[in-house]
């Protein structure tokens, strides 16, 4: 019996925020569909190159009390990056938080705006410890 992974679904209160979050990590919208009936739109964001490996944002459209202000029960989503310095760098001037900073050059997890952690991991080799993500403390949890 085969088995082939489709995607990772996250529910988000505010799409648009979400959509900008996932773009800054640079995974590009790949699908979207609005359900009338259902009053939800989901949407599908891919690395490029990786469109087989997306994440699902569903959005309702009335709200969702249901969503829980933790999501740590969810675990979290881990994209490798070229540069993990650069990554956070930019991430952080984007208004961003990083959560763990890359302190040992391999390692770092921020939050999405719905508290989804996302954990980013150097591709390859760690790079040499460097300042300021060395002195940098964790900021709330990951």
């Amino acid at each position: 019996m085969g088995l082939k992974y489709l995607h990772t679904m996250v529910r988000v209160k505010d799409l648009e925020a979400s959509i900008r979050f996932f773009e800054l990590l640079g995974l590009k919208e790949t699908r979207r569909t609005d359900h009338e009936a259902g009053r939800f739109t989901l949407v599908f964001l891919a690395p490029e190159g990786q469109e087989e490996c997306p994440v699902e944002l569903t959005y309702n459209w009335d709200g969702d009390d249901a969503l829980p202000s933790d999501s740590r029960h969810f675990g979290h989503l881990a994209y490798a990056v070229d540069d993990i310095y650069a990554m956070c760098q930019h991430l952080m001037d984007n208004g961003i938080t990083i959560n763990r900073p890359p302190r040992d050059g391999r390692m770092a997890f921020v939050r999405s705006p719905d508290n989804i952690s996302i954990e980013l991991l150097q591709d390859g080799a760690a790079k040499a410890p460097a300042e300021p993500w060395v002195s940098m403390g964790n900021t709330g949890h990951w």
